[in-house]
């Protein structure tokens, strides 16, 4: 308990880690307001074939808060501190108070699931609001088992994040991936084209949960499996490489 409150003090404490919240908070309600404002005239006139996504989309995009969490929340401990003051990084203190590696791992992972979880939420009911100022009657009922199909594709994003991170000892490779696939081009729709095995990479697979796609494959507890899988895999593959590497390299 006392590793998992030092990791959210660590993270609150990050410089980047505000811009983070405000992003998860505010750019979901961002995207679905676009969609909203696309997709009113249809919606109104009841010739809307995407009703059942509206506020959802905003919701799927909108990821890129928790990624820089869960990318921040690890890469944070790579970064060498001046010559000033040792020029060492925060990982060696880290380890020297947990010595457990997996306790580490599993204290940071805990640490970014809270922040995800809590970011969620906020992110759920911007969303929400403005899809109902916008839409007003003609808004949807939201499904409470679609918010928590939102909740969880969120909190295994950002531990894929925080896996990926882990293993490549630094957070330009995770972010860069992560924040294109999940806002400008997505490497799963596009493999979709190719091959049907395109559905089951995590975020492919995650969007199940609370997305009625047209050419949906999963049902939402199934794509929740097949992302936790994802999850579970990249955290074993971290915790090896982790546990094998010497600090200091």
């Amino acid at each position: 308990m006392k590793a998992f409150k030092a990791e959210l003090s660590k993270l609150f404490s990050l410089p980047y880690i505000w811009l983070a919240l405000l992003l998860g908070a505010f750019a979901p309600a961002l995207f679905a307001a676009l969609d909203n404002f696309a997709e009113k005239k249809d919606i109104i006139a009841g010739i809307s074939t995407r009703l059942s996504e509206v506020g959802y989309i905003g919701l799927a995009f909108g990821v890129q808060g928790v990624i820089i969490v869960g990318v921040l929340a690890v890469s944070s401990e790579y970064v060498r501190e001046s010559n000033e003051n040792g020029g060492g990084q925060q990982l060696t203190t880290s380890l020297s108070v947990v010595p457990s590696r997996l306790s580490f791992m599993l204290a940071k992972g805990g640490a970014v699931t809270i922040i995800s979880i809590l970011l969620c939420v906020v992110a759920i009911f911007t969303t929400l609001t403005v899809t109902r100022l916008i839409l007003g009657e003609y808004a949807p009922t939201f499904d409470w088992s679609k918010l928590l199909g939102v909740a969880c594709y969120w909190v295994l994003t950002a531990l894929l994040a925080s896996g990926l991170t882990f293993i490549t000892k630094s957070g330009v490779i995770p972010l860069t991936v992560l924040m294109i696939n999940s806002s400008v081009v997505s490497l799963s729709v596009v493999l979709s084209k190719v091959t049907k095995l395109a559905y089951y990479l995590p975020d492919r697979a995650g969007i199940d949960m609370f997305m009625s796609m047209s050419d949906s494959v999963h049902t939402p507890l199934a794509g929740g499996f097949v992302m936790a899988a994802w999850a579970a895999v990249f955290f074993m593959i971290a915790a090896i490489v982790f546990h094998r590497r010497d600090v200091a390299a």
